[in-house]
């Protein structure tokens, strides 16, 4: 979800008539009156979102689809006794002529139908085809994800009871995998940017139906549900002080959402949701309790398996995650000595060989070490032994120009050797001053981190 907009509004019914003046009282031509009312409210800083910008006398197809859905939709009660087949046919086509218009970021479809009704009516439409029209319901939910892009819109969703639909939706189609994995795409859209929305589907236990549809079915096959738990455990609306995200990812860790999470882990490189499952592991992972609750199901030796695995496939992608969730699990000092013993160290350096031309993976590595060696002198000569410190001098001769990594590498020499002399002459042997020097030197964001390590490794002009 964007930032909301700050221009300030119109009303399609205002921009018509602007439209109207143009032609009537200026005697411009449709086309050319429509982009002079462009062109005059975008420079007045004017938001024109939503508003259907056709030339006079044309259709707009998303407005006609809305009509059609209206129409039908207004025509019955209930669709579930609708004996006409093929009006049930047509609202669906409907659904997903519409999807596939507002799918398309770019168009502005999306605010068009949500500023028109169209996440209400969609609303009223999923109430109606619950009970045995699967097909259209999942075009439905899937649609309503899209139309939810902003604070005004998950609103409008909110006022019109869509929370409690799509729990009671989630509960009754816990047996099929299309209409679960397009109801938490709803859930993840309508929580983003929205506190409100979270304690409102936190209030209808959706944590319980989470835990319950992960236990039931592979999570690998619902990608969306990962994205859910992440944006509900996410503090992300600035209008609230303080969120109660915190206190909603321990109520998940007490249902078992740490077990549910590490065994999602163990399908391995080939899962496609793999990393999505990594990144909500990381968010539920908010305290040291759960950290020792991940490691007790098997995480660390999961997610160690997983980096492996991403070196010997080249996928850079899973190694940044894993490596990140890592250093959040790491967090724990108790974890941190399991991964130590369970050779985490001489992973991680092989992990680093591989990807040696890759700094997005580097940087991870170098500031999971700096978190594993913290407070940890016993870890910190393991790190040696392992190659960290080549590792980080190698590092700074061959990326000077990347301040983040500049950086991480700064604060795991400084780790390395706060609580460990024997591992001061070792670096300072291997000229790694001079780089910290530079490094401090030509990094703003480096200067305190490089300090600190100057500082640490017991020389006396570490302010220069």
């Amino acid at each position: 979800m964007g930032p909301p907009k700050s221009g300030r509004a119109i009303s399609q019914q205002a921009f018509d008539e602007m439209v109207k003046e143009n032609m009537e009282d200026l005697g411009m031509d449709p086309t050319e009156a429509l982009q002079d009312a462009i062109q005059t409210l975008t420079l007045q800083g004017v938001d024109l979102s939503g508003i259907v910008t056709c030339v006079p006398g044309e259709s707009n197809p998303v407005m006609e689809c809305l009509d059609k859905l209206k129409q039908l939709n207004g025509n019955w009660s209930d669709l579930n006794h609708v004996e006409d087949e093929n009006a049930v046919n047509e609202i669906v086509e409907l659904l997903e002529e519409l999807y596939d218009m507002c799918e398309d970021k770019g168009s502005g479809n999306a605010a068009i139908a949500t500023k028109n009704g169209g996440i209400e009516l969609l609303i009223s439409i999923c109430t109606k085809l619950r009970n045995g029209f699967d097909r259209g319901l999942v075009s439905s939910l899937k649609t309503i994800a899209f139309l939810l892009h902003d604070l005004q819109s998950t609103e409008i969703f909110r006022e019109s009871g869509g929370p409690k639909i799509v729990v009671g939706i989630l509960h009754d189609g816990r047996h099929d995998i299309s209409i679960l994995d397009s109801s938490f795409s709803v859930v993840a859209a309508a929580s983003t940017g929205n506190e409100v929305l979270k304690e409102s589907f936190m209030e209808l236990k959706i944590d319980e139906l989470i835990v319950q549809i992960l236990k039931e079915h592979d999570g690998g096959s619902i990608p969306s549900v990962y994205n859910a738990i992440c944006i509900l455990l996410t503090s992300d609306d600035n209008r609230v002080v303080a969120s109660q995200v915190f206190g909603y990812a321990r109520k998940f860790a007490k249902l078992g959402i740490a077990e549910v999470l590490v065994d999602s882990l163990r399908e391995g490189i080939s899962s496609p949701s793999l990393v999505s499952a990594s990144i909500a592991l990381k968010a539920v992972a908010v305290n040291d309790e759960i950290c020792r609750s991940v490691a007790y199901n098997g995480g660390i030796d999961a997610i160690l398996h997983c980096i492996d695995n991403s070196g010997l496939h080249g996928n850079n992608t899973v190694a940044r995650a894993f490596c990140s969730l890592l250093s959040k699990l790491a967090g724990s000092d108790e974890n941190k000595g399991a991964i130590v013993e369970k050779q985490g160290m001489d992973t991680l350096i092989k992990l680093s060989s591989r990807f040696f031309d890759d700094p997005s993976v580097l940087q991870e590595v170098m500031y999971l070490i700096s978190i594993l060696c913290l407070r940890s002198p016993e870890n910190a000569a393991r790190a040696i032994e392992s190659g960290a410190g080549d590792l980080a001098i190698q590092v700074m001769q061959t990326f000077p120009d990347l301040d983040q990594l500049q950086r991480n590498s700064c604060l795991m020499i400084r780790n390395l050797v706060v609580r460990n002399p024997e591992n001061r002459t070792l670096l300072l042997g291997n000229g790694i001053e001079a780089l910290l020097r530079k490094a401090k030197g030509s990094h703003k964001s480096c200067k305190n981190a490089a300090t600190d390590a100057l500082r640490d490794l017991g020389l006396d002009n570490y302010n220069l």
